[in-house]
């Protein structure tokens, strides 16, 4: 395994971007992907998240393509599922663009057409972009993939589901077909893989981690709860564990709005992001969360694959996803670049299915706990094993490897009873 970025044999312009990012040493699906993508080979890479799959591809992508002769029509094209990742995709790229000189642009929902368009006629060697918008500006005849020479596509095990597929479809038909194409993901569905068989031509398989295989640094809990019970317990595990850097999942639009507002009822500073929001009100939600305005984020599965926030101390499942992949993804969130985390699910009666086939993917046995503050009055959860009291050797002692509760920090003032009553209202 390769052990420094100049032993891949990277430009002097590429190497110097390296270093103005901050990377010493390529991470192992870096050092796997970065030489086979130079060699115009097509790639399937799994990795977990937090382990650089983003420079894994930019880099190829700045050594390999030269400037586009023509307006609208790059020589590379970047497609992720949401615009929070395309935006992440886009900072990547424009930092490693001031050294290669590159042109970056960003094609995305949300955000008005004029300006994109005009971006696009002033010509584009890298487009970033989502799916839907894409093929928006294919039809408007703005956009020319047929000088396309490599294609990524990023969280490929969900941009290649049924949902994506006939809009992803689309798009890659008018690409050339000896373009290069480098599949990214957090994990690899051998059932999706040999449904695009086609699109791939004797694709190298790195497979840095495996399906259903979570992040290292991330301790998993469960707590059974009543449905009706779950705002009580968010505000005893806040108050337990601390109430900064905290990613809250909820399954829909409505039930993240709903805990946002009860938490800033209750005094803590939260704020949604989902699909339903604009395009300004996402980013502003995220640069919030990410320079520590705003402490506490809930969020749908918008949030869940490849946005690269720093820090992030605990996951919360208020809900429970459909999709056990979803849960892995989840979680990581937190527990990145060699630091631990938490992943406290809520389990209640209705969710019971879900847990399992989590359980089933992740090949083990999610532990319950108790929460300290927090008595059930009805528990619809996974029922108790018998001998046991769910309970941990002690729950006090465990209050993070960090040294107990964040709210004990300088500054944070510990919360009422009466403000734990106002989150469950």
């Amino acid at each position: 395994m390769n052990t420094s970025f100049e032993a891949l044999g990277l430009s002097e312009a590429t190497l110097s971007a390296v270093t103005r990012l901050g990377y010493t040493t390529p991470t192992p699906v870096q050092s796997e992907a970065i030489p086979i993508a130079m060699e115009g080979r097509d790639i399937v890479a799994a990795a977990k998240t937090g382990t650089g799959k983003t420079a894994a591809f930019v880099i190829p992508v700045v050594e390999r393509i030269a400037r586009a002769k023509r307006s609208g029509a790059p020589s590379a094209l970047i497609v992720s599922p949401t615009r929070e990742l395309a935006q992440q995709i886009e900072t990547v790229c424009v930092n490693v663009a001031k050294t290669t000189g590159h042109r970056v642009a960003l094609v995305v929902g949300g955000m008005p057409y004029g300006p994109q368009i005009k971006r696009l006629k002033q010509g584009v060697d890298i487009l970033i972009a989502t799916p839907g918008r894409l093929n928006d500006l294919m039809d408007r005849g703005t956009i020319n993939l047929s000088r396309v020479k490599m294609l990524v596509i990023d969280e490929a095990d969900r941009m290649l589901d049924m949902g994506f597929w006939p809009t992803m479809e689309q798009i890659i038909g008018a690409t050339p077909e000896n373009r290069q194409t480098l599949l990214f993901s957090a994990t690899i569905d051998r059932k999706i893989m040999r449904s695009v068989e086609d699109i791939l031509h004797e694709p190298a398989f790195i497979e840095i981690a495996h399906r259903g295989e979570t992040a290292d640094m991330v301790d998993q809990f469960v707590v059974p709860v009543s449905q009706s019970e779950k705002s009580s317990l968010l505000c005893a595990v806040l108050k337990e564990r601390g109430s900064e850097r905290i990613i809250v999942f909820a399954r829909t639009k409505d039930r993240t709005d709903d805990c946002a507002d009860r938490l800033c009822e209750a005094g803590y500073d939260a704020e949604s992001i989902h699909s339903g929001k604009s395009q300004w009100q996402r980013r502003r939600a995220l640069d919030n969360f990410s320079k520590g305005k705003t402490d506490i984020l809930v969020a749908t599965d918008v949030l869940a694959r490849g946005i690269d926030v720093s820090n992030v101390e605990h996951i919360i499942n208020y809900d429970l996803p459909d999709s056990a992949e979803d849960y892995v993804h989840r979680i990581g969130r937190t527990g990145r670049a060699g630091k631990t985390g938490d992943a406290i699910s809520f389990v209640s009666s209705n969710s019971r299915n879900a847990l399992r086939d989590i359980e089933r993917l992740i090949g083990k046995k999610i532990p319950s706990i108790t929460v300290q503050g927090f008595t059930a009055e009805k528990t619809e959860g996974r029922p108790k094993r018998p001998g046991s009291n769910n309970r941990r050797p002690s729950t006090t002692s465990y209050q993070r490897k960090s040294g107990g509760s964040n709210d004990s920090r300088p500054g944070r003032s510990q919360r009422s009873a009466s403000t734990r009553q106002a989150v469950a209202r």
